[in-house]
């Protein structure tokens, strides 16, 4: 499997996985994550920003974002980051279903270019809490997205 910046053109299949984690979610009993969200407009602008990734293996099995600097929503965490010092944001990570072991490599390609991670999930996403935990991460406490709801804050601290 490789991971590489996205581009324009793939725009299109980024938003189609969108669209099958979203049916996960939903089949999974999570109604209340990414009802319209994310959506291509958000695709685009982490384009822009270099922050989104694929990962492929003939055809693209997986999106994230991915970013090393300041998250606004974890500047105020009820409950405590386990570190202060620099750390990657992993967000809007989701899989086409047809391939196993896709978070596990995701968060290895972040780990590998900042040892301190942070991420937040709902907490109807059983999925991504079981992965997160697999991986290592330990729950720091809850963090709240722009629209004011809560989210499970999660760090990873590398070697």
């Amino acid at each position: 499997m490789n991971i590489r910046l996205a581009k324009e053109k793939d725009v299109r299949e980024i938003c189609q996985i969108y669209d099958l984690a979203r049916a996960y979610m939903r089949k999974e009993g999570n109604f209340a994550q990414w009802r319209n969200y994310p959506k291509e407009e958000d695709a685009r602008q982490d384009l822009i920003k270099r922050e989104l990734y694929v990962l492929e293996e003939e055809e693209i099995l997986a999106v994230f974002t991915f970013f090393i600097g300041e998250e606004k929503n974890y500047k105020e965490i009820d409950g405590a980051w386990r570190r202060e010092d620099s750390y990657g944001v992993i967000h809007r990570i989701a899989s086409s279903g047809k391939k196993a072991g896709i978070t596990r490599t995701c968060f290895s390609f972040c780990l590998d270019k900042i040892p301190y991670l942070r991420i937040d999930t709902h907490e109807k996403n059983r999925s991504m809490q079981e992965a997160l935990k697999r991986f290592g991460f330990q729950y720091c406490g809850i963090v709240h997205v722009e629209d004011g709801s809560p989210r499970l804050a999660f760090d990873y601290i590398g070697e």
